[in-house]
């Protein structure tokens, strides 16, 4: 399966009340901050939604609870997404988005490890998730520990080096307790990935690397739904979700667009538009 089978058209399914809840919790944050990665965090959200929702075996009220499974969000600039469904779940208060990347908040522009509650991992430089997440995982085979790890990427980021070189070490050992899933929107900071740096055949390249292979819509939460819950795809190696996204999915006028990876000084005006394109406050 290829691309063409993930078409622009075939993304655009409407999005249910609470994918435009989470997308609102991101436009609260970034009123609060003044700043955001807004397109970067519109196009995971309803795949760590449903990971959150239906699929992760996690404690909001014990974080640190020793058996729960890891999330690592690599992409460490989407963490809008991540702190909208932390908060919506209750690891901590909703209020905190609207002081986001303000003196004295715990919400920094990068998920950080210690101090927002959840935060497996702290990322942003990237190309070291896959990383930390092949260690957690080994580590629970050698304790045998039954918890899971997840690890969301950026296509941009996996032009990084490090990631194939984890993506080796995860295939070696078998980590059938690891999951890669790749955030498919073809855009990345400052172009679009087949400009920047093509990556096509992506799913040939992961089985390639030893990986179990599936492509999903990753905006149809029936399909992201059918797919988490048959993890692991193989069980004798890695899995590999990459899932076939929209940057700024929801935002019509963003979607699509580079210019909007990373917005700031937006206006009241602009704030008030962005909600609007969700059904209002």
């Amino acid at each position: 399966m290829g691309t063409a089978e993930f078409s622009e058209s075939a993304l655009a399914s409407l999005l249910d009340d609470r994918s435009r809840y989470l997308r609102k919790l991101i436009i609260t944050a970034l009123e609060g901050g003044g700043r955001g990665h807004i397109g970067s965090s519109m196009s995971p959200i309803d795949a760590i939604r449903v990971l959150y929702d239906e699929i992760l075996n996690v404690r909001p009220n014990d974080p640190q609870w020793p058996d729960r499974d890891r999330f690592i969000l690599s992409k460490g600039h989407g963490c809008l997404a991540l702190y909208a469904v932390l908060a919506d779940l209750g690891f901590f208060s909703a209020d905190e988005l609207t002081r986001f990347c303000r003196k004295g908040s715990f919400l920094g522009g990068h998920p950080e490890k210690g101090k927002v509650p959840g935060v497996e991992a702290s990322t942003g430089a990237l190309g070291h998730g896959l990383s930390i997440g092949v260690g957690m995982a080994l580590a629970a085979r050698i304790r045998d520990l039954n918890h899971r790890v997840v690890v969301m990427m950026g296509d941009g980021e996996i032009n990084e080096g490090s990631v194939w070189e984890a993506a080796m070490s995860a295939s070696k050992y078998g980590l059938n307790n690891l999951t890669v899933m790749v955030d498919y929107n073809k855009i990345q900071s400052y172009g679009f990935t087949d400009q920047v740096q093509p990556l096509e055949p992506l799913a040939d390249k992961w089985r390639a690397f030893g990986f179990e292979v599936v492509e999903v819509n990753g905006h149809d939460l029936a399909d992201l739904r059918a797919t988490l819950k048959s993890l692991p795809f193989a069980s004798d190696r890695p899995s590999a979700i990459i899932c076939h996204t929209i940057k700024g999915k929801g935002i019509p006028y963003a979607e699509n667009d580079p210019a909007w990876h990373h917005k700031s000084h937006l206006s009241d005006d602009q704030i008030e538009d962005l909600y609007d394109c969700l059904g209002g406050r």
